[in-house]
Parts: structure tokens; sequence; C-alpha cells
């Protein structure tokens, strides 16, 4: 079985590369995914996130945990990630954001030359099927669908008012000539057609729609162990199924798409990486490359949880699962409803203090209860309101637990090992119980789900004790041009040829924003990287 691309991981990048690269009928392109199709209704249902992001069962869900963090009282993280065609773009909130122009910017200082804003907009205005249409700004006929929500509640609206009464200025779009504000998020979901109201992942964008081309096999539920290596050359991939070994060639090259835990891992099992981690776990060392599994970084999340005072929320009460019901006929009858919503309908970008060029600090508005992603359950009626500090100082690592390929990776995101960010997180807290005491929340603001005595040694053994991730590792294997990036900035594993690594893990820096369209971009700007040179 041999193809000209063998593409691990059907995620967002993947998905991506496997339609754009096939478009062309005279390349074969294999695509090889560990989890299934992600067609069925967790999926298309956006208000299904809760059931598949607490991973309780594992719904398209790898459901990871990191090491124990000294920062968070010794406390075990844990890291959603999707395990379908679309990744986590299958599991997420669908919440569509760039970060900031500055952010890319920064990228090409540190060495990924061709990746600053104005090099990357293009590619974004191409994936981009915005319900607003196409402006200098945005794409309004790419295969992702974006959308303005259709019902979002009045209690996200109530918060974007006490964003303003607490000197947040209103932004109707964060993708916009301004990214500071509050405002509503738009959403990567299927504005109209037979599909209205259903989630648009990555892979119901491009690949989906194409998966019958005859230059196009796609493999789920195929587990791939390591990269083929002959002469300083990726030459396939061995991979298991069914409980069968078998071997993919790739004649022109091997594709790692399987994000920032699953690229660094698998680059590690085919002999790629640090020589110390390798030699650890009786690995040979086929490519030193110490770069591998470094460099991880993710936006902690801090959440403060209230009860409501109104029913027009979220709630696991007889009463709330009544309503959900309900708005589960309404969302299969119209696309529209309570069904049709993200969770996260609101949310803010906003600097910790003034003059700053770029917001540093987001918050994520949700209209329910979330507590320990969703794996500790409350009956009341609620909301609860998530900031994070954008570009984190502390940096972790990804390496291997074992050289079983079905082991998990060794996740160590080293949350609050900064002192700085242990800093900026008080003062975002701050900021966001100025914003939960604000007039307009009122009429809903019930008792607070974790209140404090009000000092900062109280709130900062809150954050300890209570932070988490919001979804958003990235950097692990880095482009730049230093000894210790990854990936070239064309995103070749640097020493090893046919080689590419094409996701998250190659953000040199993290954005200021969620990842998901990112993510989405490089595979679109890659992709016509490949096809250029294919054709010299």
């Amino acid at each position: 079985m041999v193809y000209d691309y063998v593409i691990v991981g059907g995620g967002s990048a993947g998905s991506v590369l496997a339609a754009r690269l096939t478009q062309d009928p005279a390349v074969s392109v294999c695509l090889i995914e560990a989890g299934g199709a992600g067609r069925d209704i967790f999926v298309r249902a956006p208000a299904l996130v809760a059931a598949m992001v607490a991973g309780r069962p594992p719904i398209h869900n790898w459901a990871f945990h990191t090491t124990r963090q000294a920062g968070l009282n010794g406390r075990r993280g844990f890291q959603p990630r999707g395990k379908a065609l679309g990744g986590s773009s299958a599991i997420n909130a669908m919440l569509y954001t760039r970060g900031h122009p500055a952010d890319y910017d920064e990228w090409a200082d540190l060495g990924a030359d061709g990746w600053d804003w104005a090099s990357c907009l293009p590619y974004f205005r191409r994936s981009e099927g915005n319900a607003w249409g196409a402006d200098a700004l945005h794409g309004g006929d790419g295969p992702l669908q974006v959308a303005d929500q259709n019902a979002p509640r009045r209690i996200s609206r109530a918060f974007v008012d006490a964003c303003e009464a607490s000197h947040i200025p209103r932004n109707d779009d964060f993708n916009g000539a301004r990214q500071e504000g509050a405002g509503l998020y738009q959403v990567t979901q299927f504005h109209h057609g037979p599909r209205k109201g259903e989630r648009c992942s990555a892979a119901a964008a491009y690949l989906h729609p194409v998966i019958a081309r005859p230059n196009l096999t796609v493999l789920t539920h195929a587990r791939v162990e390591k990269v083929l290596l002959e002469d300083g050359r990726a030459t396939g991939v061995q991979l298991r199924r069914n409980l069968r070994r078998q071997h993919f060639k790739a004649r022109r090259e091997v594709i790692l798409a399987a994000g920032a835990f699953g690229s660094p891992q698998l680059l590690m099992l085919s002999g790629i990486g640090p020589e110390e981690e390798l030699r650890a776990h009786g690995v040979p060392v086929a490519h030193a490359l110490p770069g591998v599994g470094t460099n991880l970084q993710d936006h902690l999340d801090y959440i403060i949880s209230h009860r409501s005072l109104r029913p027009d929320v979220v709630g696991l009460n007889p009463a709330g699962l009544a309503r959900l019901a309900k708005a589960a006929w309404k969302w299969r009858e119209s696309g529209g409803g309570l069904f049709a919503s993200p969770m996260a309908e609101a949310g803010a970008f906003l600097c910790s203090e003034p003059g700053l060029a770029r917001p540093d600090l987001q918050i994520h508005f949700v209209i329910g209860i979330v507590d320990q992603h969703m794996r500790r359950m409350h009956l009341a009626d609620g909301y609860s309101a998530h900031i994070c500090v954008l570009r984190p100082h502390s940096r972790g690592l990804v390496g291997l637990a074992s050289a079983n390929p079905a082991r998990a990776p060794r996740i160590d995101p080293g949350y609050l090992s900064d002192r700085r960010d242990v800093a900026l997180m008080l003062k975002a807290a701050r900021k966001l119980e100025q914003i939960l005491d604000a007039s307009p929340l009122a009429p809903w603001r019930g008792a607070r789900l974790y209140p404090h005595d009000g000092s900062d040694a109280a709130l900062e053994a809150d954050i300890r004790a209570r932070s988490d991730t919001i979804y958003h590792p990235v950097g692990t294997c880095r482009m730049g041009k230093d000894e210790m990036a990854v990936v070239d900035p064309a995103l070749r594993v640097r020493g090893v040829a046919g080689l590419r690594v094409i996701d998250a893990s190659v953000m040199p820096r993290i954005l200021g924003g969620n990842t998901n369209a990112p993510t989405i971009m490089i595979a679109e700007k890659a992709a016509e990287m490949l096809r250029s040179e294919a054709q010299h």
C-alpha cells in the first residue's frame, strides 16, 4: 500500500490537508485516524459538547491526564483532546477566534519566516465561510462555516453589559480591526443548508464532503505506532488496526498531524527526539533532536461559578433537563434554540493594565455551571465565567511514559511554574470578580460556588486548587531556525527527509485566543506549500 502522502491524524489539520492535497486527482493520500468518523449526534449537536469533554465515558476523547503539577497543589490536570475525524474541532465549543495580529508577527520574529500576520491572513480568509460574507479580514465562501449564534441567552448579553459597566468596550467582531472588548463569539457552525445549526468541525467542513474521492483513502480506528525510516528519510508508517500490524508507504512525504501531544510522542516512538528521553525508555536513537516535546504552552483557566436566580440557563435538575429535552426537539426541527448553543456564548479580550499593545486576558462566559470539566456535576441552574492568561511565561514538556505506543504520553504543562503567571492570574481573577459583581448580572446572581475571604492569599489558594486547562496546548514541535526548533518554517522535521509536522505543535508561541482556527490556517498554508513544492 503506497501513497504519495501518508497523513497521521484526521483532526483539524489532517482533515484540511487530506482535502486540499487530493484536489489534484494525480495525488494519492492516505489519512490515518485513531478515532471514528466524527459524524454522530454527539458531534453534530453543539450542546452535547458537555457529554464529550468530560471524558466519562470517553466519547471521541483521548481524555489524557497531566503529571502532578506543583503549581496546582500537586493535582493531576485533565486534558481532553478529540479522537475522531475532526479532532478537537469535533469536541470543542466551536468558538472562532484567531488571536491578535501581533502574535503572528512575533512568530516571524522568533524565526518562523513567512508566518507573519500579512502572510497568514489570506489562509484564514481562504478557510472561512462567514455568514457576514467576505471583506478585507474575512472569507465568505471557504469550507469552514462561521456563524453568529442564533439564540444566545439573555444572560450572555447581560454579561457583555456587565463588561461595559466595568469599562471594557463592546466588540462585535473579535477577528476584526480590534480584538479588545466584550461580545458574543462567532462559532464554527453550519449557518445555511440542511445541516443548519449543526457543528461544522474541520472534518464536516473539509473531509466528509470529499471522502469518496478515488485518490483519498481514510482509515479510522487505526493507531500509528511509529514512522518508518530508511537512511535518514521517512518512508512510511507502521500502524495497528483490527489487531493487525501493517505498513503504509509514502512516495513523497509522511505528515504528522497528531496534535501537540500526539506528534511529539510519535516522533519519539520513532527514535527522533532528545537522546536522554529516548534512551530512558529503550528507544533506539535514529535522529537526535533535542527540541521534540519541549516548549509546551497552554492557557491555564480559572473559573468562577454562581447559582442562578433565573431558570433561563442550563441546569441538571428535573426542570432544567425538561428544558433541554424540549430544546433538543426544536434543534432537530429547525437547527435553532438552546441545543444549538456553544454554551460558552459570550466572552471578552481585555488588558490587565492600561497601555498594553494587545489584550493579555480572555474570558469565556458559559450558561451553566462548569466544575472540573463537567466531571463534578451540580443540579442547580447556574452560570460560569472562565478567565485565562493569554501569553503565559510557564513552559512544560511532553515525553514518553513508555515505549509502548498504546500508552498515553507524559504531559507536564508546568502550570504556574513561573511566578509572573501567578501574579497575572491574581489580577485576572480580580477583574473577573468585578465584572460578575456588576449590576447587569444582578437578576441572575445567586450564591458563588467557591467563595473565599477576599484576601489575595485566599484567592491564590483557590486558583491553585481549581485551575486547569482551557484546552489550548501548543508548541511541542515548534518551528524556527535555531537548534531547539523541531521543524523549519516549511514545517519539515530538521534532519529527516520526507517528514513534516503540521498541527498546533509547530506554533513557536501560544496565541492570544482559541487555537482551532489558527490550526486550520496552518494546514491551509502548508497544503499550498506542499502543492507548490511538488510542481518544482
